[in-house]
C-alpha cells in the first residue's frame, strides 16, 4: 500500500511525502518537490521491495566507504598475514573515496582511483608498478566481497567489473656464481654476524624472508634434517628440507643459541625478528651486487633447482607454490635437462629400430 500527502511549508513551497508500506516489511517514506518524482519512487521501491532488492540497496545508503574499511580492519584483518602492507592498501582508498556512501561507489569511481594510482608516486620516490596496483585493488576486493556475502551491506562488490592492469612477468634475478662467491664472503664478514647463516638458508631452501626470521627453535630438527614452516604465505604447513652447508651451519649456530628467546633470529626484542635491511644494504655494496632484493635469493634457489635437474613440480614442492604457474618462470633455465629426458626416453623406447 502506497500514498502520497502534498504539504506547503512557511516559504509556500509545495512537497510531496511519499509513503509506502507493505505486509512485513518497514514503512519507507521519502520527499520530494515533484509529484513525478514522488510517483516513480513509490514504484520503483514497492518494485525493489518484492523483488528482494530494496534493503540491501538501504544499507548501501546508510555506510560508506570508510565505515566498510574500518570494519574490515578492525575485525577480518587480524586473521590474515601481512596485517601492516594491507591495511597500509586500504587506507589509501579511504583516503581517496572513503567519503563516499557505497550506493555511490562505482566502477567508474574505482577505475578513475586505479588511474590515480598507477601515476602516483610510492614513498620510495617511485611510480607504482602495475602489479602493486593490483595487490592495492585485492585488497578493497576482498572487503567488498565480505561485505556483500557476510555483512549484508551492499548487493554486488564494484571490483568485479573493473579491470585490473596487466601485470609484466615474473621477475628472475639469480645470483651468478662469481656474485653468489662475493656475496657469501661479504656475509661472513658482516657486523650482524647470523647474517651468512640467513642468507645460506635462503639460498638453499628457497624460504621467503619472513618464514626465515619467524622461525622458532621448535620447528627446527636438525637431527633429522628438516624444519616446518607454520607461518607461510599460503597459510599451509610446509616441511623444508635441510642438507649439507646450510645444516652445518644451522648446527653450530643452535650450539650458542640465546636462552631468552624462541626465535633463531631475534634481536634486541627477544619477542620479535631482528631488522637487518641495513646490514643488506652494505652487504650488497660491498660485494658489488646491483640490482637485487632479498626476495631474489628465493628465485636464486629455484633457478640452481632448475639447471641442476628439478622439475617444475619439484620446484613448486620445495618452494611451497600451490600450483606450476609461478615456476613456469624457470622453466627455460631446464631446458637442457628436458632435452636430456626427451632423448633418453628416445633411446629406449626405439632401441633396436636404427
Amino acid at each position: 500500500m502506497a500514498s502520497i500527502n502534498k504539504s506547503t511549508d512557511k516559504k509556500g513551497k509545495t512537497r510531496y511525502r511519499a509513503r509506502v508500506r507493505l505486509k512485513g516489511c518497514p514503512i519507507q517514506t521519502a520527499t520530494f518537490e515533484r509529484l513525478t518524482d514522488a510517483k516513480k519512487w513509490v514504484q520503483d521501491t514497492e518494485s525493489a521491495i518484492r523483488e528482494g532488492r530494496h534493503f540491501k540497496t538501504a544499507e548501501a545508503k546508510r555506510h560508506t566507504l570508510g565505515e566498510l574499511i574500518d570494519r574490515y580492519i578492525e575485525n577480518v584483518l587480524p586473521q590474515k598475514n601481512d596485517v601492516k602492507k594491507i591495511t597500509t592498501q586500504l587506507l589509501w582508498w579511504k583516503s581517496g573515496v572513503g567519503d563516499y556512501l557505497l550506493s555511490d561507489v562505482t566502477p567508474a569511481l574505482i577505475a578513475e582511483q586505479r588511474d590515480v594510482l598507477l601515476k602516483s608516486i610510492s614513498k620510495r620516490g617511485v611510480t607504482r608498478s602495475p602489479s602493486t596496483v593490483v595487490r592495492y585493488m585485492a585488497a578493497l576486493s576482498h572487503a567488498f566481497s565480505i561485505a556483500v556475502s557476510e555483512w549484508g551491506w551492499v548487493d554486488d562488490s564494484p571490483m568485479r567489473k573493473v579491470k585490473r592492469p596487466q601485470e609484466s612477468a615474473g621477475r628472475v634475478r639469480f645470483l651468478s656464481d662469481d656474485e653468489r662467491i662475493r656475496l657469501l664472503k661479504a656475509c661472513k664478514e658482516s657486523s650482524y654476524s647470523d647474517l651468512y647463516l640467513i642468507v645460506v638458508l635462503a639460498l638453499s631452501s628457497g624460504m621467503r624472508k619472513g618464514e626465515i626470521m619467524d622461525l622458532k627453535w621448535k620447528d627446527v630438527y636438525l637431527s633429522d634434517g628438516f624444519l616446518v614452516l607454520l607461518q607461510t604465505k599460503n597459510k599451509e604447513r610446509r616441511r623444508v628440507p635441510l642438507a649439507g652447508h646450510a645444516l652445518d651451519e644451522l648446527s653450530q649456530h643452535a650450539k650458542v643459541r640465546r636462552i631468552d628467546t624462541e626465535l633463531l633470529f631475534a634481536g634486541n626484542n627477544p619477542d620479535k625478528p631482528k631488522n637487518f635491511y641495513k646490514h643488506w644494504l652494505n652487504v650488497l655494496k660491498e660485494a658489488e651486487v646491483t640490482d637485487f632484493k632479498f626476495h631474489d635469493l628465493r628465485h636464486s634457489a629455484a633457478s640452481y633447482l632448475a639447471m641442476n635437474g628439478a622439475s617444475l613440480a619439484e620446484i613448486a614442492e620445495v618452494l611451497g607454490h600451490k600450483t606450476l604457474q609461478m615456476v613456469k618462470r624457470y622453466a627455460h633455465l631446464s631446458d637442457g635437462h628436458t632435452s636430456q629426458v626427451v632423448a633418453s626416453m628416445n633411446e629406449k623406447i626405439f632401441k633396436g629400430q636404427l
